[in-house]
């Protein structure tokens, strides 16, 4: 049965002590049983390990890193020490999340009756659980396939309580199974952080695989608390970087022709029209250009 197979739980922890105790809370009151996690820290400077390794549960792994390898990187960690351990399903999961206790049951019997290979929930905003955060996603072929959520902010009246087929699914919370990464790989260690999920969906999209959005399975998520903010520096640097790189890597310069510029030009558009401060402006430039460099260093690889 699939409610017994074995899932490897895989989050990546950085300072995450303020929202560590309730996404434990939830992943251990969970009525599938057959788990792991596999909690990858990247050099939190705050009390996070310590709390990880007061749990006295044999399913808890925690791997401590030396450094900040981002979230590609950790994660592809937890996802190799899961498929060495034999685990069958894999479940990307950020750790500022709380969830009710049949979550991994939902999502592992999702797999089995819609005969797909990912599949991701309803999540919703944390601090107000009538809107949406994602009910699954798509990716927007005009933008360079950027990829968006469904349902964003919106207030969930139901619009989005059918179970249906997605091209997009947030490394929030999605659930694999593990043949998947024999047949498209792990996730990019270039991106570091943010669009590392646009280009695993896209690279699943291209191979074929199938991803189904299940609105019965919810997860509750705290966006952004731990980056700073939807408009911080750090995201906003991160997402321009990885954008241009994402272009590159999957169009190359020939077709990147026309991504590159009209992104250049949506950037210059926004403070044109005041949209953005000029400061953020130049962040955004500067980020651009090291996504270019990215790109280029990427090639010798």
């Amino acid at each position: 049965m699939n409610a017994e197979k074995k899932i490897g739980v895989v989050t990546i922890t950085y300072n995450s002590g303020r929202v560590i105790h309730d996404f434990m809370h939830s992943l251990l009151a969970q009525t599938h049983r057959n788990f792991i996690l596999y909690a990858v820290d990247n050099a939190s400077s705050d009390d996070t390990v310590r709390q990880i390794a007061a749990y006295a549960d044999s399913r808890v792994r925690l791997i401590v890193n030396d450094d900040n390898r981002g979230f590609a990187g950790a994660n592809n960690q937890g996802i190799g020490e899961a498929l060495a351990d034999g685990c069958e399903l894999v479940l990307m999961m950020n750790n500022d999340t709380e969830f009710e206790p049949e979550l991994l049951d939902k999502l592992a019997a999702g797999l089995a009756e819609y005969q797909c290979d990912m599949i991701t929930p309803k999540i919703l905003f944390h601090h107000d659980q009538r809107l949406i955060w994602s009910a699954g996603g798509g990716l927007h072929p005009r933008r360079g396939f950027s990829g968006f959520h469904h349902g964003y902010a919106e207030r969930d009246r139901g619009q989005y309580d059918t179970p249906r087929l997605v091209d997009h699914a947030p490394g929030c919370c999605v659930l694999i199974r593990k043949e998947v990464f024999d047949r498209i790989g792990m996730m990019d260690n270039h991106y570091f952080t943010y669009v590392e999920d646009t280009d695993f969906s896209y690279r699943a999209m291209r191979a074929g695989l199938k991803l189904v959005y299940l609105p019965s399975a919810t997860l509750l998520h705290k966006a952004h608390s731990l980056t700073g903010g939807l408009f911080s520096d750090f995201m906003m640097r991160y997402t321009t970087r990885n954008r241009i790189y994402f272009m590159l890597k999957h169009f190359g310069p020939w077709r990147g022709l026309y991504y590159v510029p009209a992104y250049q030009a949506h950037l210059l558009l926004q403070l044109l029209f005041r949209k953005v401060k000029p400061s953020m402006f130049w962040l955004r430039e500067k980020a651009f250009f090291e996504g270019l460099r990215l790109w280029r260093e990427s090639l010798a690889d």
